[in-house]
């Protein structure tokens, strides 16, 4: 395509796409994920072998480039435990977990004869029965989906693709009907608030920017997610690259703002490929750079990666980043839209945030708003991790609770264990006990309950987890990504996770306890930064609603069995047969005896590694929690 002149020529180009992309819809194609889970699982050489075996067959598809049109490159849909995934088209037929050595089958049975392969199907975990398409899942059915449209039929690194779906049709509107006061007025009668954790209402620091004096100003989307178990933002940068993009030149123009940067975590490298292509295309076609669309606005933008330190998600250690310093917060205010990025105006959003305002511009805010509760509008994407039947990302309104999230999507837990805990909101957020599994998930009512929506991971917590170790667990990755700028959390997570581990470990005491308690709450209060006002929310939410477990441990048991240190093995003596076996296997000496007599396990010797069980013939040995 040649660049765009105008707004009018823009959305001509888009309304011949639209009709296009209908047809290619109705003809025999196949879309292979290619998102970070899929291509983990090898659908990348899935994607190499159906180009291969259509050439060889001389399938009546069309080629393009050397490449078959009609086989394409499609983003996550968010069953990513079941990756790869791939979709038939025209009929919609969706086969999970697809090796090289089936694509043969696939193209034989389903593309040439219509067949369906049977054993490639999902199963659905809450029917238990085969569907054919994804919109006929469980998984699917009770979501909502909005900014990942197009599920399965999105082409990730098409920017004619993603025009074809409306896209830049909202830029085009922007800048040819809109002045930057009415853009910002929309986003602010829309209720977006930031996705990035905190919630702030995107369309008020939209304002603060556009108000601020400065020669320069700059926008920044922040792709520096760095929760265990959070993956939204690498999964919609990687699936639809272009609608955060649009966001972001879309904001630039409501601000005022020349320049712009996509902070991504270098761990991202499908994503910063995908989002670097996103920016080519959008500059070859006119849509970034000079004069956009002719119509006299400029903005460029480019990528940052980040070196995978998480304090960097805090935004001033961010900014601090790209300016080529060491990521460490500094005190606000002046808040980043007063003085930010090399002490100009910057607007911070993130890419959930950015990926909301093309739908908002393009459908309207009353389409918006009809999803999600009065205070938190809109849809909210969430990572579901854990042992459950089905995981991934998922999208779903504000007010949508737990429960429906666990149960009615995710189909239960995978181990047949009870669900003891949620934990919400990346490693800095709270866990919630059974009884808060029916609150609607939104920024207020999580708030009431000290959670957080935060990043928007969701971990599942299973009844043969200790609450205790979940706690030492995510501390463990706070202490360490701690930047040791300010004491309170320098040395108070340290100090923290050592009482934790005393707890673990057997050692800890009822001082311990209330020490633990004080702790946690002077490092909420004195932190600099948001890392560490955070960071003591996992001991904060397990003392106060699994505080049993910490006493249990106190009084010499783990109630899950999961702390080592409260395990012990011990040998039956009526099974045991006195071949010596598990003796000569101990790496550590412990277990001791003689021919005809029982042999005995010294406690105060055993590290609790389990090897002796494996070596027993006779399952003379026990764990004893």
């Amino acid at each position: 395509m040649k660049m765009f002149k105008s707004p009018a020529e823009l959305l001509a180009r888009i309304e011949e796409l639209k009709r296009i992309r209908e047809e290619k819809l109705q003809r025999p194609s196949v879309y292979v994920c290619v998102g970070t889970g899929c291509t983990a699982n090898g659908s990348r050489k899935v994607y190499e072998k159906f180009l291969q075996v259509i050439g060889e067959k001389n399938l009546n598809v069309k080629v393009v480039k050397d490449e078959h049109e009609d086989v394409r490159k499609t983003g996550c849909c968010g069953l990513c435990s079941l990756g790869p995934l791939v979709k038939i088209m025209p009929e919609g037929y969706v086969y999970s977990r697809v090796k090289v050595e089936d694509v043969e089958e696939i193209v034989e049975k389903t593309l040439v004869n219509k067949e369906i392969v049977e054993r490639l199907l999902i199963t659905d975990p809450i029917t238990g029965k085969k569907v054919q398409r994804l919109e006929d899942a469980t998984f699917f059915k009770n979501q909502t989906f909005y900014i990942m449209e197009a599920i399965g039929t999105s082409e990730c690194e098409s920017i004619e693709d993603y025009m074809a779906r409306g896209g830049y049709s909202s830029l085009a509107k922007v800048l040819s009907s809109m002045s930057r006061e009415n853009v910002i007025d929309t986003i602010k009668k829309s209720g977006l608030r930031g996705r990035g954790g905190g919630g702030f209402p995107t369309g008020l620091k939209w304002e603060y920017v556009y108000n601020a004096k400065g020669e320069k100003k700059f926008i920044v989307c922040n792709a520096d997610e760095g929760d265990p178990g959070a993956f939204m933002n690498r999964t919609l940068l990687e699936r639809d690259p272009h609608l955060v993009l649009e966001g972001m030149i879309i904001a630039a123009y409501a601000v005022g703002a020349q320049k712009g940067y996509a902070y991504i975590r270098a761990e991202y490298p499908i994503a910063v490929q995908m989002f670097n292509k996103a920016i080519e295309d959008a500059r070859r076609l006119g849509l970034l750079g000079e004069n956009i669309l002719g119509t006299g606005f400029s903005f460029d933008l480019e990528v940052k990666e980040g070196a995978g330190a998480f304090v960097c998600g805090e935004e001033t250690a961010l900014l601090a980043s790209v300016e080529g310093k060491r990521g460490v917060p500094r005190p606000r205010p002046p808040y980043p839209a007063i003085s930010g990025l090399r002490g100009y105006p910057t607007l911070i959003n993130n890419v959930e945030t950015y990926g909301n305002v093309p739908r908002i511009i393009r459908d309207g805010v009353e389409k918006y708003r009809r999803n999600g509760v009065e205070n938190s509008p809109g849809t909210k994407m969430f990572s579901v991790t854990g042992p459950l039947k089905l995981t991934g990302i998922i999208e779903v309104p504000f007010g949508t609770t737990l429960r429906h999230i666990v149960h009615n999507i995710c189909g239960g837990t995978s181990n047949g264990l009870r669900l003891k805990a949620v934990q919400i909101g990346g490693p800095s957020g709270a866990c919630l006990p059974e009884e808060f599994f029916d609150l609607p998930l939104d920024y207020d009512t999580l708030k009431s309950v000290d959670a957080m929506v935060g990043s928007g991971g969701i971990v599942a917590i299973t009844e043969d987890r200790c609450m205790v170790e979940v706690a030492r667990f995510f501390l463990d990755f706070t202490r360490r990504e701690s930047c040791g700028k300010c004491v309170p959390c320098r040395e108070g997570t340290m100090q923290a996770y050592q009482i934790l581990e005393k707890f673990t470990q057997g050692k800890a005491g009822y001082k311990d306890l209330e020490n633990l308690s004080v702790l946690a709450r002077v490092i909420k209060t004195a932190s600099l930064c948001g890392l560490g006002k955070t960071a003591p929310n996992p001991i904060l939410s397990t003392l106060k609603y699994f505080k049993d477990e910490y006493i249990a441990h106190i009084e010499g048991k783990c109630p899950s069995g999961m702390c080592v240190a409260f395990r012990k093995y011990v040998i039956k003596p009526e099974l045991c047969k006195s071949c010596g076996l598990c003796a000569r296997s101990c790496p550590q000496g412990a277990i001791s005896g003689e021919r005809g007599k029982p042999y005995v396990i010294d406690q105060e010797k055993c590290i609790k590694c389990g090897v002796c069980v494996t070596k027993c013939k006779f399952k003379a040995i026990e764990l004893v929690s």
